[in-house]
């Protein structure tokens, strides 16, 4: 039962000059292919020559891109990647082709697929036309869905926040995303173990996984298991862009295949660490891949 991933699909432009691909989709959805699962993977991108690498990639890749609408209208997404005081900031453009997928074309796309998870993050949700895609995808979808929370300033509503959570099933973020979003509902307690237990239970979530940077993570499961995980310490990192989109991927994994919740943390902290050690947020190189599944098949 494939993986139905929803959302931006864009290029991240470093300083340099470099252009990688991304978008957290896109990067959980590549990851996912590499571990040899098939995701469709719902998006958008320009009748341009970023839209046409991007569709190249995916095909060399084996990647389905049925599910890749084209814009004559609009760009295919860019973020600006920028290195401000050891930390990389995004300027995300407005109005780019991955804000505009047609709803009865992400419908079309999935007619034949048997879906068991649905993946979606909330930067693709900031324009009322993508939003509604994923509206009607969950309206014929019966499948569980996980929230993967990015934040980005401007382009988030803590108004917005209590739907997208009620209808998830699972939920990841961020130490700081979960911070914001406690204040914003008035949860006061400052321990990331509380707050994950307490926007778990006002929202009926079954998992909230949270990454803390060079801390780890940790996740808090509605049956009373809360466990963290240290990060890897002999990586030399390269950047940390997409190490929380290679996180959640493995997360994905485990959910599929019903890994227990110590496992899944574990194995998901070495891919991120792994991760921070390449220029970006995706790789190129099935052998990559192939030593990862290796380490889980040997665990």
């Amino acid at each position: 039962m494939r993986p139905l991933i929803f959302g931006e699909v864009l290029f991240d432009q470093f300083p340099d000059g470099i252009s990688v691909l991304g978008g957290a989709p896109f990067n959980v959805a590549w990851h996912l292919r590499g571990f040899g699962f098939d995701p469709l993977i719902i998006s958008r991108v320009g009748n341009d020559a970023r839209g046409r690498e991007i569709i190249q990639a995916m095909t060399e890749w084996g990647m389905d891109t049925r599910g890749i609408q084209i814009d004559v209208n609009r760009p295919t997404g860019v973020v600006a990647v920028n290195l401000d005081s050891g930390q990389h900031t995004f300027s995300i453009l407005p109005d780019q082709a991955y804000d505009h997928v047609n709803a009865r074309d992400a419908c079309k796309a999935r007619l034949d697929s048997r879906v068991g998870l649905v993946y979606h993050g909330t930067l693709a949700l900031r324009d009322p036309v993508s939003r509604a895609a994923l509206t009607a995808l969950l309206k014929v979808e019966d499948a569980p869905v996980f929230l993967d929370l990015n934040l980005r300033d401007p382009w988030w509503d803590a108004a917005d926040l209590p739907e997208l959570c009620i209808r998830a099933r699972w939920l990841k973020l961020n130490e700081d995303e979960l911070d914001r979003i406690s204040q914003s509902l008035e949860m006061r307690s400052e321990r990331v173990e509380e707050q994950a237990a307490g926007l778990g239970g006002r929202f009926g979530l079954e998992l909230v996984v949270v990454t803390c940077g060079a801390r780890g993570a940790l996740a808090w499961a509605a049956s009373g298991e809360v466990h963290a995980v240290q990060p890897e310490v002999s990586i030399d990192i390269f950047d940390t862009v997409g190490a929380g989109d290679a996180f959640t991927a493995v997360v994905v994994c485990g959910l599929i295949n019903d890994w227990s919740l110590p496992t899944t943390l574990k194995f998901a902290q070495t891919f991120a660490s792994t991760i921070c050690g390449v220029r970006g947020a995706t790789v190129r190189d099935r052998e990559f891949y192939a030593q990862q599944t290796r380490q889980w098949g040997a665990a």
